[in-house]
């Protein structure tokens, strides 16, 4: 219960009930609904803190309660309601494992949705068969955490797996967490798609943006932009649409291709790929702004090919290693079953004992 005390002195609850009612009282003012998108993100953000601050107050209720059962318990020394007290205390300390992550964002862009994209490396089938199989774990991941996920683009691999796919996951705080996947993702196993057993190494990189594109001005010039139609393909390449809906959008200053087609007309596809290029534009110049503070720090960050951030052994041992933060679990299954917190969590604090070392060393 001690470590649920200190959480509580970091998320410091009167202070988020004041900011609360600060925005309650801008969004009553006249002329508040003037300019609809900036209103829309004032309630957004109020119904979040609101959200957020009734999780704790039910926490904190029920800390209380299980604490003065347990004092009777003890006193009374009822062991079956000790017992049933012990329960509750396990399912308490997950459920504020879970909302410790929550603490640990503090990112600019981490309370928003984030777009997901996955893509094989050298290796053929092997590598596209990774990329399924991630593509698997974060929509497990996704599902665990209440999580709206939905497929934006994807392209089949020549005899199985997925050559690259790009997927949205919508709910709160969806890219703080998955910022801790960017990277290339390795994979040892013994090759199913090979006939003599033998073991293989697979690589996929993962990329990771916040969707930001309603929320940012980021002007393109439409010569800068080639645009590409076809027809929708399903599995092993077959056409599922008679005409051609889905849009391939090439910025061609930054060589950066953006795909969609799972909407039902070409304009939806057009325009849900106008804002993910916008997106990964904005991600790109922050990208240029940090590398270029690693550089004066002396250091060297990319998220590109030459970074792996985590190996998962399937043979002749089991198990994952995250390579930045030295996290590791034999539990393989539960891993590529979407049970990804812990790495998450361990990614976060890494950061944050990073940042802390940075403003101290300064």
């Amino acid at each position: 219960m001690r470590r649920s005390t200190a959480c509580w002195s970091v998320f410091d609850l009167p202070a988020k009930e004041a900011e609360v009612a600060k925005l309650h009282e801008r969004s009553a003012e006249a002329g508040f609904w003037d300019d609809p998108e900036a209103a829309q993100a004032v309630m957004q953000q109020i119904a979040d803190l609101e959200e957020e601050i009734c999780s704790w107050r039910q926490l904190e209720a029920k800390i209380a309660e299980i604490t003065e059962l347990w004092d009777m318990a003890e006193a009374e020394e009822d062991s079956a309601l000790m017992e049933e007290m012990a329960a509750e205390v396990e399912a308490l300390e997950k459920q504020l494992v879970r909302m410790r992550l929550d603490l640990l964002l503090s990112g600019p862009h981490d309370a928003k949705d984030a777009i997901l994209s996955i893509y094989a490396g050298a290796g053929g089938t092997e590598s596209q068969d990774w990329v399924e199989m991630l593509l698997r774990m974060y929509l497990r991941w996704a599902e665990r955490r209440g999580y709206e996920a939905e497929i934006i683009d994807q392209t089949e691999g020549d005899e199985a797996g997925l050559k690259s796919v790009t997927l949205e996951i919508r709910g709160h705080n969806a890219f703080g967490y998955l910022r801790s996947e960017r990277g290339v993702h390795r994979l040892v196993r013994i090759s199913p798609f090979d006939n003599a057993h033998r073991r293989h190494t697979s690589f996929a990189l993962v990329e990771v943006i916040p969707d930001v594109a309603k929320e940012i001005d980021i002007q393109i010039d439409p010569d800068d932009v080639r645009m590409d139609v076809f027809r929708a393909s399903g599995h092993g390449g077959q056409n599922v649409q008679k005409n051609s809906t889905a849009v391939r959008l090439t910025h061609i200053p930054t060589g950066i291709v953006v795909q969609c087609q799972n909407e039902r007309s070409q304009v939806q596809n057009r325009e849900r790929a106008m804002e993910v290029l916008k997106a990964r534009l904005y991600d790109l110049e922050v990208q240029k702004q940090e590398e270029e503070q690693a550089r004066l720090r002396g250091e060297h960050v990319s998220a590109g090919w030459g970074n792996q951030i985590r190996s998962y052994v399937l043979h002749p041992y089991r198990m994952v290693k995250d390579l930045r933060t030295g996290w590791e679990t034999g539990n393989t299954t539960a891993v590529l079953d979407g049970d990804i917190d812990g790495l998450i969590e361990a990614y976060l604090r890494y950061k944050v004992g990073d940042t802390i070392q940075q403003v101290t060393s300064q």
